[in-house]
């Protein structure tokens, strides 16, 4: 179906978004480029962290700490309720942050373009 008006094509790419991220295993990460690139949008991640500040405002639950920046650094972390909440809720998964960077990221992240294929 294409959209109608660009509101409902932006609603669709965040649920989308929302979609992709719930499924990104605990103690695991990703990143707004891969899952961007998972969704065709290649150059889009931006719009990935845009829909991640919104998921406070999806249907369900949506794990956005465990989506963060391409050098593995908690860049979404101020959208948090506090500044230490994204670093928490990774700690309480077991992922080690030190300095607003996930520690030992390589083996941590999730693509979702090899994982869910």
């Amino acid at each position: 179906m294409i959209p109608r008006n660009p509101t409902e094509a932006h609603r669709n790419f965040f649920q989308e978004v929302h979609e992709v991220v719930r499924l990104v295993p605990a103690g695991r990460v990703t990143t707004y480029g891969a899952i961007a690139h998972y969704l065709g949008a290649r150059h889009g991640a931006r719009m990935v962290g845009w829909a991640m500040m919104a998921a406070h405002t999806a249907d369900a639950y949506v794990p956005a700490h465990r989506v963060i920046n391409r050098n593995g650094q908690l860049t979404g972390r101020l959208h948090f309720a506090t500044p230490t909440a994204m670093q928490e809720a990774l700690e309480a998964e077991g992922v080690r942050v030190l300095d607003d960077e996930v520690q030992d990221f390589r083996r941590l992240f999730w693509d979702p373009t090899t994982e869910l294929e």
